[in-house]
Order: structure tokens, then C-alpha cells, then sequence
């Protein structure tokens, strides 16, 4: 599929940087920048950034790619954020505060006066948690009223770089769904839960599929950028949308598990069906008429890191004297839960533990225990997954931690479903905003860009282990009950 000499630009706006992804016009990437910041934390428990940092991080990474060859023939731009963030304007556009993140935690009594308002997980899908859009603007209100006085818009990250773009307030779906005061079902704001909110649709930005145009390039900054042609902005997505577009998970039964810090099971849905109560995200996916769910583990490979640091040993070396057989669950257990728990508890409160030590246990078998434990968490996910009626046919494996062979064999076992390698290349969020760029310009089918990577090995169930670690998870359940209540 070839688009006229053109190329489109996927830019990933992460908590820690910023990733601009140069593709050709058959979508393939060609040339990639990044550059770099950090968030604020002038008091326990807030995170915070300078939405003029990501403005100098973009510039600086088109700066880099000006150069390639194949930047004067952009004609799409797609952006993928850091999801649930608070841009705060006044009615000139300025700043009125730095951004409040995702992980910020400083409104988790507002998170829970709005989630106990039976109409927010009615109409948005979701619980309220602390780290929403809509409960900070609520700790704003009441704990900086000045401030709260000017704000004529929220907008999330990849909404304010939209703004920046294209000079318009003008927001995708799935980045909105994660605000609190979005119709998830509907795919549109919400005047029941704005108004619960103390906010108005007046103060939203304009909604767009994440795949259509949201605005063309503003003519000064097309000119800064040395283009003579007119560039598509796309209505983007929130990161987990735009990786889903990346890895190719567009159809029910479509989907991704991470293994990073973080572990996120992610399957697309050709649905709305949400299932609130049990810490299950539910958004919609960056294209029209489908929404994806996800699990979240706050910590994954996190666990192992943390293990490998006490150990004095890198995470590779804690675990290559396990081998690549799959051994049989062993006596001792890990809860990873050493920042708490999101799906499917949603509990800030509870901390990791091992249980079953004994004067026999070595480092090797805490190794597997934390290997099994975050396994068994994932599968918390997927058991949530499941009740909401998700199809989890199989697993593409991405992140840091798919480059064990035992964990990916301990996983799919666990899980019961096939773990897919990717070919090595580009599938994040990165690519996937790219995609929508393209899609944006072009008006190409979705079905026709967004696609699986090559699968380089498939990782399949140990059939013989499965029955085993089905009664080893069946007592993970109640492992977490017993500890929470010593807690």
C-alpha cells in the first residue's frame, strides 16, 4: 500500500519523554527522536509537569528528523499521551498551573465522593480513581479556588500538544473515556457527570475519533518546520489505544500483554461492555465503533527489579539459573503488590509479601515465587477480562520482561492462551499514533493499517504444568485476603 511519496509522524508523549516515530508512506518507520524530562513531586503523594517541557521536547525532536529525507513529504501527525493528566487554561490559553499526572495521588477523597455517586460508574464504565481527570479538578476546586475561577479548558497531554498543533481544543475518545466525565458507551462528555463535577462541556475540547482529522498543522509552525504542504492532525489517542493500534489489536478476541514496570493486559472489544466494579478499565479504542478493556499491575517487572537490587544481581542473572523448563509451582508465594493493587482489588493500601519461606528456601526459589506471583496477578486481569466477556484468543508479549523464556512459558500457562513474540521493529504507541496520522489524511480503513508485527516464536502453554498452576492460582485468591487483613 503506497500513499504518494508521503510520510506521517507518531508522537508518544510519555511521563518521562517524549518519542517522535518518522514513518514512510507504506507506514514503516524510518527515523526516530527522543528527548527527555521529569515530573515534579513537591509534596508526598503529587506528580507533576510543565506542559512547556513537552512543547520543547517535540521541537527539539523535529529538529533532529527536519533533516531526513523523508519529512518533506509529511502530510499526517498522529499523537499518543500519558493518559488522565490536567492541563488547566485560563481563556487565553495560558497555563494556569502545572499539569497534575496520572499518578498523582493528592485527590483520593474526591475520587472516592465522586465514585460513590452511583451515576459515574453507571455512565463512564469505570470506577473513579484517584489518578482520573475529574477528581483533580475537584481537589483544585476546593483546595485552590483562584485558581479553579479561571479555567475556561481541561485538557489532557496529547490534547494540549492537539492545541499546540493545530491551534484548536480538540480531543479524541479514548483518551476523553479515561477523564470521569465521559459517556463511554455514548462516546461523548457527559453533562450528568460535568455537572457532578462542578465542570460544563463549555470547558471540554471538541471530540474526534482518534483516527479522523482533527485539525490541520498551523501555517507559522508548518513554516518553522520548513513544509509547504498542508498536514493532517489526527484526533490521536491515550497511550494504551495508540499501543493497542501499534500491535494491531483492533478486533474482539485482539489484544496485548506488557511486561514492564507495570504489566497491562489489554484485549480489544468490538463492544461496549463494562464491568466497573472490579477495577476493570474500560475505554474507547482509537477508531469508531470499538472500545478496548484492560488490567492493570502496578508492579511487574518491578518486582523482579526489585529482588535483583536486594540480590545484587541484574534481573537476567536472577533468573537465567531457572533455565527454560517450566518447573512445577513452588511452596513458596509472592503478593506483588509492592505499590499497591488496581485490577481487580483496586487497593492503595496493600503492600507485597512472601509466604512459605523456610530454613530451605533459597534465592533461587524466591526468584519463581516472585516470577509466579506476578503471573498470578496478570491473571487476576484476565479473570476480569473474562467476566466482562472478552475473548483473549492470544497474547502478543511486549515490554522488558517478555525477554525471559521461563516467565513468557510460566505466563502462558498461568493464562492458558498462546504468548505471541513480535518480530523485532516498531509496535508501540509510537507507531500506532503514526497510524492514525495516516488514517487521518489518507482515509484508509483501519482494518487495512492497523496490524499485527510478524510473530517471531509463539509461546504456548506447558499442557502438562497447566493443571497445577490452576490449583496454585486458586490459592493465590485467598493468599491475598489473609495478608490484607494482617495489613
Amino acid at each position: 500500500m503506497t500513499h504518494g511519496g508521503a510520510s506521517y509522524l507518531g508522537i508518544d508523549l510519555g511521563t518521562s519523554g517524549l518519542r517522535a516515530l518518522l514513518c514512510d508512506e507504506a507506514g514503516v518507520p524510518v527515523a526516530s527522536a527522543e528527548r527527555h524530562y521529569e515530573a515534579r513531586h513537591p509534596h508526598p503523594g503529587w506528580s507533576e509537569q510543565d506542559p512547556s517541557d513537552w512543547i520543547a521536547a517535540l521541537e527539539g525532536a523535529v529538529g533532529e528528523l527536519k533533516g531526513h529525507p523523508a519529512w518533506s513529504g509529511l502530510r499526517g501527525i498522529g499523537v499518543a499521551g500519558h493518559m488522565h493528566g490536567a492541563v488547566l487554561l485560563g481563556a487565553d490559553d495560558a497555563v494556569l498551573r502545572p499539569c497534575i499526572l496520572w499518578n498523582d495521588t493528592r485527590s483520593h477523597a474526591e475520587a472516592a465522593r465522586l465514585d460513590a455517586m452511583p451515576e459515574f460508574r453507571e455512565i463512564s464504565g469505570n470506577i473513579v480513581f484517584p489518578g482520573f481527570t475529574a477528581p483533580k479538578l475537584d481537589w483544585v476546586r476546593s483546595q485552590e479556588p483562584e485558581v479553579f475561577a479561571q479555567v475556561a479548558k481541561v485538557l489532557l497531554p496529547a490534547a494540549y500538544l492537539n492545541l499546540y498543533l493545530t491551534g484548536d481544543h480538540v480531543a479524541d475518545m479514548s483518551d476523553s473515556a479515561g477523564s470521569a466525565w465521559f459517556d463511554t458507551g455514548a462516546r461523548d462528555w457527559s453533562d450528568v457527570l460535568l455537572e457532578a463535577g462542578h465542570m460544563s462541556r463549555a470547558q471540554m475540547p471538541r471530540l474526534v475519533e482518534g483516527s479522523e482529522a482533527a485539525g490541520v498543522l498551523r501555517a507559522g509552525l508548518a513554516a518553522n518546520w520548513g513544509l509547504s504542504q498542508a498536514v493532517t492532525v489526527a484526533g490521536g489517542a491515550g497511550d494504551n489505544a495508540a499501543a493497542a493500534c501499534g500491535t494491531g489489536a483492533l478486533h474482539e478476541g485482539e489484544g496485548f500483554v506488557s511486561l514492564g514496570t507495570s504489566g497491562v493486559l489489554l484485549a480489544a472489544r468490538d463492544g461496549y461492555h463494562p464491568l466497573p466494579g472490579s477495577a476493570l478499565h474500560t475505554f474507547c479504542h482509537a477508531v469508531p465503533g470499538r472500545w478496548y478493556q484492560m488490567g492493570v499491575m502496578l508492579s511487574c517487572t518491578d518486582s523482579l527489579n526489585w529482588l535483583a537490587r536486594i540480590a545484587g544481581l541484574r534481573p537476567a542473572e536472577l533468573t537465567a539459573p531457572l533455565g527454560v523448563t517450566l518447573q512445577e509451582p513452588g511452596r513458596v508465594r509472592f503478593l506483588p503488590y509492592l505499590s499497591g493493587e488496581r485490577t481487580p482489588h483496586n487497593d492503595a493500601a496493600i503492600r507485597g509479601a512472601f509466604t512459605g519461606l523456610g530454613a530451605e528456601t533459597g534465592r533461587d526459589d524466591m526468584t519463581r515465587a516472585v516470577l509466579e506471583g506476578v503471573a498470578f496477578g496478570l491473571r487476576d486481569s484476565a479473570e476480569a477480562l473474562r467476566g466482562a466477556g472478552a475473548e483473549l484468543g492470544h497474547l502478543l508479549a511486549i515490554g522488558g520482561g517478555s525477554r525471559s523464556r521461563y516467565w513468557l512459558r510460566l505466563i502462558a500457562t498461568v493464562l492458558n492462551t498462546p504468548l505471541h513474540l513480535p518480530a523485532s521493529g516498531e509496535f508501540g504507541a509510537a507507531l500506532g499514533a503514526a497510524r492514525l496520522g495516516l488514517l487521518a489524511a489518507t482515509g484508509a480503513a483501519p482494518e487495512e493499517v492497523i496490524t499485527a508485527p510478524a510473530t517471531a516464536e509463539v509461546i504456548e502453554p506447558v499442557a502438562e504444568m497447566v493443571e497445577a498452576y490452576e490449583a496454585a492460582y486458586q490459592r493465590f485468591g485467598p493468599a491475598y485476603r489473609a495478608i490484607r487483613e494482617i495489613q
